[in-house]
């Protein structure tokens, strides 16, 4: 099979569209959260986090709904990987970031027990209906706790509305997903033919090319943020976006159907995941350097090689 030039310019299209919806979606956010009164890191934790997992969500339910929740469970596995390893790994390189572990708090530590957590379910091979449903618990407590916290620090006021227009907020939100939604399937299309040019199984597919795709939205957030100095809006797309495809993506797929999955390609997922999660604890002075950023890059080049190798080993 050749790759043909359709997928390749699917591909090229998809990070220009990428581009425009970014910039626009981070308008969204930054509106919302003057609108709302709430600090900018719990918007983005959750609202943006939801919004930019949305991809995720769709190709995992479809995926399941069709029988083949294993590349749903690559790409939410997957995409953890690519938001943390690759794109704050990229974000790193445009310079150091300040981040307070007090501001990782209780987000942080639930997003790294969840693939441990992952990593037990699947020890036989498969995440079954019931253990679906122990993960969307998991992740509506998490909502609820979220949701009170956002209650609080809006009783506290700690930012006016400023005249932000709703219906403004709302477009800027809605135009950017939806932009960034595009170019994902774009992206899917394109290197998903690609990769299926190259004789890559299903599992591999959605760790490795489909969670690229489904991750533009954080992705080009991420970079957004950085470079207009709103670094709080990328942790918390990262992190909160880590929780939804861990909890609530995983958890929806294996309830739909049970996957099975070898437990050899998920484990190098998910521990690749807890040690790019380590290596955002940060240092000295609250920051994270761009040496961190160069080791998160090596992580997801080494997790490439590990998810291709267990799929020739196995297949």
């Amino acid at each position: 099979m050749s790759v043909s030039a359709q997928e390749v310019g699917a591909v090229a299209a998809a990070v220009a569209l990428a581009a425009v919806g970014g910039e626009v979606f981070l308008k969204g956010i930054l509106g919302s959260a003057r609108l709302l009164r709430l600090p900018k890191l719990l918007v983005a934790t959750t609202l943006a986090a939801f919004a930019t997992s949305s991809p995720e969500l769709t190709v995992s339910s479809v995926a399941a709904l069709s029988g083949a929740p294993e590349i749903g469970l690559g790409d939410a596995l997957g995409s953890n990987v690519v938001n943390i390893a690759l794109v704050f790994g990229i974000a790193l390189l445009f310079g150091p970031i300040r981040v307070e572990r007090s501001e990782l708090g209780r987000d942080f530590a639930l997003a790294l027990a969840a693939p441990l957590a992952t990593l037990w379910l699947v020890a036989d091979d498969a995440v079954t209906r019931v253990e679906g449903g122990a993960l969307l618990a998991v992740f509506a407590a998490w909502m609820f706790a979220a949701v009170r916290a956002g209650r609080t620090a809006r009783s506290i006021g700690e930012e006016a509305s400023g005249g932000t227009r709703p219906l403004a907020v709302i477009l800027y939100l809605l135009g950017g997903l939806g932009a960034l939604v595009a170019a994902g399937r774009l992206f899917v299309y394109g290197a998903s033919g690609i990769a299926a040019a190259f004789g890559v199984d299903a599992y591999v597919i959605g760790a490795l090319v489909v969670a690229i795709g489904t991750s533009l939205p954080e992705l080009v957030t991420v970079l957004l943020a950085r470079l207009r100095g709103h670094d709080d809006v990328g942790v918390g797309t990262l992190l909160g976006s880590n929780l939804f495809n861990g909890l609530a993506i995983v958890g929806v797929a294996a309830s739909i159907h049970p996957i099975r999955a070898p437990f050899a390609e998920v484990a190098a997922t998910l521990l690749a995941g807890v040690l790019a999660l380590l290596l955002l604890v940060p240092g000295k002075g609250a920051t994270i350097g761009r040496a961190r950023g160069a080791m998160l890059l090596s992580c997801y080049a080494a997790f490439v090689l590990a998810t291709v190798a267990a799929g020739r080993a196995l297949h």
